[in-house]
């Protein structure tokens, strides 16, 4: 990548935004519509999960697939192919006649979306190249999910209750027409120099993996756990990952690259990211079923609950991307478990969502959490990597983001099924969650446990090491020496 000026750069960090902000913003419009979606499709739980997980899923699946091809065929021109898909999808999603064909419209729009946010980060990681001023860039990314989560269930309950729940998919249009363009216009194209070779086996298991496990998930509730189904959904999913864990070791370009995972940070985020997306995906699924669904509120009504949270994660995100700059990781991280998992224990043991005073107390922990915890997760799964690995480095830590969003919406959504009763909805919903939120108690937990485990200085010795061993293999492997890292 050619050299940029300042002002090159932030219009570059100001395109790779606007892709992550139209991705973001979807997600949370989405989650403000979905009692409209019950309405009008009458629609499960269930069906109501598929809505979010058939996206977050495919995303997942695809996001190292799209980091390593970026970096091998040009980041701008995936970055671009990425927006056109995602635009397409989501006009899709607007005429989508049933709710089947919303899922199915929602996978092409995750096809695109996989070509976006990890493409973005590694495009963001070589223009920042000195560690501060990338660790400041990371925080404004950061901020751009608080933009999101802030302007989301505004706008789309607004959208939702003037025009309809369709509309919330008409917004990406044009944002995606005019990224686009941007992107051709003040983008240059870069690419890693030597980029890896593909690896159909790994993706197919990889895909193998999440969709079985995450269908076994959902599904679980209605079909039960005996189910020949879901044993052998189960069964499937367990042969995948002991596949993986065999097959790529024994490739020199693996999809997943496992000597990342000997460097302590980088495991770190890997754990942090899943734990700190699976608690935001349920606390968004509980939320808003609770505030339409039990609290009788309007799509509108329930975003302006919401919006506490989402202006912490705002206020929060930069903050946290300016500490990390200055202080390193470990003070974010802590922050982020602490205020987590006090917000998840404020419903699990106090029914917080009962009283407004709680309810409101609960939702700006939450956001004060979720905004400090994103920028550590960036920076620490890129930090020390070797550029030429940045793509596949950011890919992972973006796919375990999607990861731990899928997991957390199938299983506290499972939860959740299994113990509210038809009829009596609103009466049975504050004790059929107690239990979902205990997880996101647990997941906050873990944030704070391994965020304080993997930020110290013997995690920055494995970092080191780590890097250190893998561009020693770079060279070996250039060379033709076989790679014995």
């Amino acid at each position: 990548m050619p050299e940029l000026s300042h002002r090159q750069r932030m219009l570059v960090l100001t395109i790779c935004c606007l892709s992550l902000l139209m991705v973001s913003l979807d997600n949370t419009v989405l989650n403000v519509a979905l009692p409209s979606l019950q309405r009008d499709f009458d629609a499960s739980v269930a069906g109501l999960q598929w809505t979010i997980d058939a996206y977050t899923l495919v995303l997942a699946s695809l996001l190292m697939l799209a980091g390593s091809t970026a970096d091998r065929i040009g980041r701008r021109r995936v970055f671009q192919t990425g927006l056109v898909v995602f635009t397409i999808g989501s006009a899709l999603c607007s005429l989508a006649p049933s709710l089947d064909l919303l899922v199915v419209f929602r996978m092409v729009q995750a096809v695109g979306g996989s070509m976006l946010n990890p493409v973005a980060m590694s495009i963001i990681t070589n223009t920042f190249t000195e560690p501060r001023e990338r660790a400041r860039a990371i925080g404004v990314w950061g901020a751009v999910v608080g933009i999101s989560m802030a302007a989301g269930p505004l706008v789309g309950g607004l959208l939702v209750e003037s025009v309809g729940w369709r509309s919330i998919f008409w917004v990406n249009v044009p944002v995606g027409l005019a990224a686009f363009l941007l992107t051709a216009r003040y983008v240059p194209e870069s690419r890693a120099p030597k980029p890896r070779r593909p690896d159909p086996v790994g993706q197919l298991l990889v895909i193998a993996l999440l969709g079985s496990l995450t269908y076994a998930i959902i599904e679980a509730p209605a079909a039960g756990l005996t189910s020949p189904l879901i044993l052998a959904c189960a069964a499937v999913a367990l042969c995948a990952l002991v596949g993986l864990l065999a097959y790529e070791p024994r490739r020199d370009e693996p999809l997943i690259d496992l000597r990342f995972f000997r460097s302590a940070p980088f495991s770190g985020a890997v754990g942090i990211a899943v734990s700190a997306f699976a608690a935001l995906g349920g606390f968004l699924f509980l939320s808003t079923l609770y505030l339409q669904n039990v609290r009788g509120l309007d799509a509108l009504h329930a975003g302006l609950w919401m919006l506490p949270m989402a202006a912490m994660c705002f206020v929060c995100a930069p903050l946290s991307g300016r500490l990390v700059g200055s202080r390193g990781p470990r003070l974010s991280l802590l922050v982020a478990g602490v205020t987590i998992t006090a917000s998840g224990l404020l419903f699990a043991a106090f029914e917080a969502e009962t009283a407004n005073s709680t309810l409101l107390i609960g939702y700006v922990l939450f956001g004060v959490g979720f905004g400090f915890v994103n920028a550590p997760i960036t920076n620490t799964a890129v930090a020390g990597m070797p550029r030429a690995q940045a793509g596949v480095a950011a890919a992972v830590a973006s796919t375990s983001r999607q990861i731990g969003a899928t997991l957390g919406v199938a299983v506290i959504g499972a939860v959740l099924a299994s113990g509210v009763r038809g009829s009596a909805y609103r009466d049975s919903f504050v004790a059929a969650a107690s239990p979902a939120w205990w997880i996101i108690t647990a997941c906050g937990l873990a944030v704070l446990v391994v965020g304080a485990l993997t930020s110290g200085a013997w995690a920055r010795r494995t970092a080191r090491r780590t890097a250190e061993r893998l561009e020693t293999a770079e060279i070996q492997q250039a060379a033709g020496v076989p790679d014995r890292a």
